[in-house]
């Protein structure tokens, strides 16, 4: 049997990294539809981010010190002595013990990298020390700390590559949480839709705890999961399929526009406004789900159901950056509820259309209710995450467009 004492044999780290992936795979999994609908994307992201992450070793070998004692040796196995006794044969010596402080996750001494030793170093290991004996009968300090010296580049070597499969994990571990939230968002998501679609209130489940209990972790500071909100109701949310598809139906009408120019020229907002209605409510109005277009006040495009908003458009000319920045301020107004698809149709006319989209990315990104960029296939498009007004912890989703529309 191996002495307790040998470092990195007891599991291989490839191991080690699979089970941990495996729980917050599964952790995600089993979150509460409630929670994952009502609570922070990017806190959601962070939380998991943070227990997971796994810190790596970083020997401080600049604080190493020592400590010396007497030692009782056993030299039955001396070869080098003048004569072999059988059983133990215990002279009094020295020991010296070098202690070499170190940060990061002390259980990744005992894991086996990929490549290793067949004689693995040996050392003990406590909460953030590394402790190295050395013991000799004849005590030479310069052999000593040779030794030392030898069994220290040995452990170095073998952290490093446990290190490096460590930050391999680390580097993927946001994606892969994203990934698996944004799975289990969009599976909630569809199951809150289809008990919506039946057009009967949803059963209140009584004796549902909404709180839920952090496991221990071993970090110097437990994360905590985002906050939730109690007795929050699920709210009515577009598919993010059909807002594809609303914003696909919008831009094909600009290319009528672009083929029929003479039809559309001096054409104000209402009335470009109105060619975009005819066009959606042909394919949406009447749907089983009771959601149509229309225009109420001053929002140029709107669809409703269950009396709640669930996407917003806004039809301008662009007429520089301070009447971009109105607009979004408009449909940030507009915007009280959770996931809210919105959009914004600026019509350039009489502008250079290059210099225009040069402006929208930071014009987006300088807003103080700017969240992330989020990829979006388009030559003349944008997307981005706001934050609604008074409440950071919800998002709403902004697509801007662009068109060119049509001189004398």
């Amino acid at each position: 049997m191996i002495d307790d004492n040998y470092l990195f044999w007891k599991i291989r780290i490839s191991d080690v990294l699979e089970i941990e992936e495996d729980k917050f795979l599964k952790e995600i999994d089993g979150l509460d539809g409630n929670r994952i609908l009502n609570s922070s994307f990017e806190e959601l992201v962070k939380y998991f981010k943070d227990k997971y992450y796994i810190e790596p070793v970083s020997l401080q070998e600049d604080k190493t010190y020592i400590d010396q004692n007497e030692s009782q040796i056993d030299v039955s196995r001396d070869f080098d002595r003048d004569f072999i006794t059988p059983g133990p044969h215990c002279i009094t010596g020295v020991k010296v013990d070098f202690y070499v402080p170190f940060e990061g996750d002390k259980n990744l001494f005992f894991c086996q990298p990929s490549t290793f030793s067949i004689n693995p170093p040996r050392a003990e290991v406590n909460e953030n020390e590394l402790i190295i004996s050395v013991q000799k009968p004849n005590p030479d300090s310069d052999q000593m700390k040779k030794e030392f010296e030898s069994c220290l580049e040995t452990i170095k070597t073998h952290i490093e590559r446990v290190n490096n499969s460590v930050r391999e994990f680390n580097d993927q571990l946001e994606e892969k949480i994203r990934n698996r939230l944004t799975s289990r968002q969009e599976k909630v998501k569809k199951n809150e839709n289809l008990a919506n679609s039946f057009g009967f209130p949803l059963k209140k489940r009584n004796g549902v705890s909404e709180t839920y209990i952090v496991p221990d972790v071993k970090k110097k500071i437990t994360p905590q999961l985002p906050p939730i909100r109690p007795n929050t109701p699920l709210e009515p949310i577009l598919d993010m399929n059909e807002y594809e598809n609303i914003l696909k139906i919008i831009s094909n009408m600009v290319t009528v526009m672009e083929r029929s120019p003479k039809a559309f020229i001096g054409m104000e907002e209402e009335d470009l406004r109105t060619h975009f209605l005819v066009q959606l409510n042909g394919q949406y109005e009447g749907q089983a789900t009771g959601e149509t277009f229309n225009s109420n006040g001053k929002t140029d495009i709107l669809i409703r159901t269950n009396n709640k908003n669930i996407f917003i458009a806004e039809c301008k000319f662009w007429k520089g950056e301070e009447g971009f920045k109105e607009t979004i301020n408009q449909i940030l107004g507009y915007t009280s509820w959770r996931d809210t698809k919105t959009s914004i149709l600026l019509f350039n006319r009489n502008k250079n259309t290059s210099n225009v989209l040069s402006q929208i990315p930071n014009i987006l990104r300088n807003h103080p209710n700017f969240s992330k960029e989020i990829e979006y296939q388009s030559e003349t498009g944008f997307r981005v995450a706001m934050k609604n007004n008074g409440d950071n912890e919800k998002e709403l989703t902004l697509t801007v467009l662009v068109f060119d529309i049509p001189t004398e």
